[in-house]
């Protein structure tokens, strides 16, 4: 695990260490020194900690004007025993909420396993992004099920073209607008 870094394709556009209205702003990293693991495997110092023991995550990209934020997720998805959603809505999300920010792509490929508990922070996360949505993209199909079998679908929308876009070829604008199509496409049908 050690070996997964975040995408850094888009390093030249944007870096969340020193966007000052970032909620990592100032952050540090090492290159040579493994700080971080979930459970007994280090991963890679580019990943970003946001208080949860599991679930790791990284800002690829953020854009004040559109509103929107592309997020990669690192781990175990574990709201069970660690209310990792608790972590990341009230360590990321909201302040990014409060600098306009209300469409957020979470990509999941690097999300092992998702352990469900309550629905109450992502109804939470859902209500306060007015004519905004929230976007799963390309996270394993038992994470996606457990999702389903949670009623996370009511809040994130995922699955079905969701994992079909080749972000990795695309810019972030184009990243963006190919998933606004999408739920746009969706809440008209």
């Amino acid at each position: 695990m050690h070996d997964i870094e975040p995408y850094y394709s888009w390093r030249h556009l944007y870096i969340s260490s020193e966007d000052e209205r970032s909620p990592l702003y100032n952050r540090q990293y090492s290159e040579i020194e493994f700080t971080n693991a979930i459970y007994d495997h280090l991963i890679h110092p580019q990943w970003d900690e946001m208080g949860s023991a599991t679930l790791y995550l990284k800002i690829l990209y953020v854009n004040y004007p559109g509103g929107y934020a592309i997020l990669e997720m690192m781990g175990e998805w574990n709201d069970c025993l660690y209310n990792d959603i608790m972590y990341l809505k009230r360590n990321i999300i909201e302040s990014m909420i409060e600098e306009g920010i209300n469409k957020f792509i979470l990509i999941g490929e690097n999300v092992l396993n998702f352990h469900a508990s309550e629905d109450d922070y992502y109804q939470e996360w859902f209500d306060e992004i007015e004519d905004g949505w929230i976007a799963a993209i390309n996270f394993r199909p038992h994470v996606l099920d457990e999702f389903t079998r949670a009623n996370i679908d009511f809040y994130i929308a995922f699955g079905g073209q969701f994992d079909m876009v080749d972000w990795r070829t695309m810019s972030p604008t184009q990243f963006f607008n190919r998933i606004n199509q999408l739920i746009t496409k969706r809440l008209t049908v």
